[in-house]
């Protein structure tokens, strides 16, 4: 018997129109033979699933179910690929724990805690894990540029604690665009990291669970045209993305084992995105992705095909992981 499953997109952030085409390319790619899915728009103002000519149905809250042609359609699996609030936070992963509903996430705590920078960072540190210099602050601390550069120097990242896909981050050159860079980061977010600038190849490594096992993907170096690799580069094209990276095979070695280390330590499950700066040889752990874009155009997609695994194959694998 076909399982329904339901594709949850949207969100409550930003990053809204991103989730909307990663959960797009889900459905489009999941073997009707075996699974129902349905596309479960979580907004602010609605939550809906909807059918194959759009129209909508009201998803209710007490079970997570809706009413199609008069029958109760309930889901035995639940597909994140909301990126940001609520998905990546764990929020709503929480509450579908509570219906006993399966989902493709790691659980609602580590994802909470990997959505939060400053936490993660705080955790893996702990463990030797190289990170970059930072700075914490929260919206009405008092702001001591002089004292946030002699620790971090310039140029430095100003990024929203909470918050992905590169939005609310600038790279300052001086005290100004310190300031500048704290007020826009404030935009997204109450909570902001302030880090020292990693001059090294930056990379992007998947690491996901692939038919029982923890798989490091092809490992992918970002040459961005911009200053950084922010929004426009990751999702305009203003970048190269190269796979696999032009890595030494000890560089290659290093960062695989780092990340395999993250991943563990971490708790996590599901699918990872992780990034690294490779500073004098030595990877330096940035930020990790729990729910990573999987339009065609997105960095793990693109890491599957290399390790010779369709969109076909890397959605049913976190299907049947979640529902296993």
């Amino acid at each position: 018997m076909k399982k329904n499953i339901a594709i949850i997109m949207g969100g409550y952030s930003s990053e809204v129109n991103i989730s909307l085409k990663s959960g797009n390319v889900v459905f489009n790619h999941l073997d009707r033979e075996k699974y129902t899915p349905f596309r479960v728009h979580i907004l602010k103002e609605k939550w809906v699933a909807l059918d194959d000519k759009n129209r909508e149905y009201t998803i209710s809250k007490d079970d997570f179910s809706f009413v199609l042609a008069d029958k109760e359609i309930t889901f035995s699996c639940v597909f994140n690929a909301i990126h940001g609030n609520p998905g990546e936070n764990g929020m709503i992963l929480s509450y579908l724990e509570l219906l006993g509903i399966k989902h493709t996430s790691a659980p609602f705590y580590q994802m909470a805690l990997t959505f939060n920078k400053r936490d993660t960072l705080s955790v893996v540190k702990e463990f030797g894990i190289k990170t970059a210099i930072s700075v914490y602050l929260n919206k009405g601390d008092f702001i001591d540029t002089d004292k946030i550069i002699a620790k971090v120097g310039l140029p430095c990242f100003i990024k929203p604690n909470n918050a992905g896909s590169s939005y609310g981050i600038s790279k300052a050159y001086n005290k100004e665009e310190v300031l500048n860079g704290i007020e826009t980061a404030y935009k997204e977010d109450a909570a902001i990291l302030i880090e020292s600038f990693l001059n090294g190849t930056e990379v992007s490594v998947g690491v996901i669970q692939y038919k029982g096992a923890i798989k490091v993907l092809p490992i992918t170096e970002i040459v961005s045209e911009n200053d950084f690799f922010d929004y426009e580069a990751k999702y305009e094209g203003k970048s190269q993305e190269i796979t696999p990276a032009r890595i030494t095979s000890e560089e290659k070695s290093k960062v695989e084992a780092i990340a395999i280390k993250v991943y563990t330590l971490l708790n996590m499950s599901g699918f990872s995105r992780a990034e690294y700066i490779f500073v004098n040889g030595e990877p330096h752990f940035l930020e990790i992705n729990t729910v990573p874009g999987l339009t065609l155009e997105s960095i793990l997609p693109q890491q599957a095909e290399q390790a010779g695994i369709t969109l076909h194959e890397l959605f049913e694998n976190a299907i049947e992981s979640a529902l296993s």
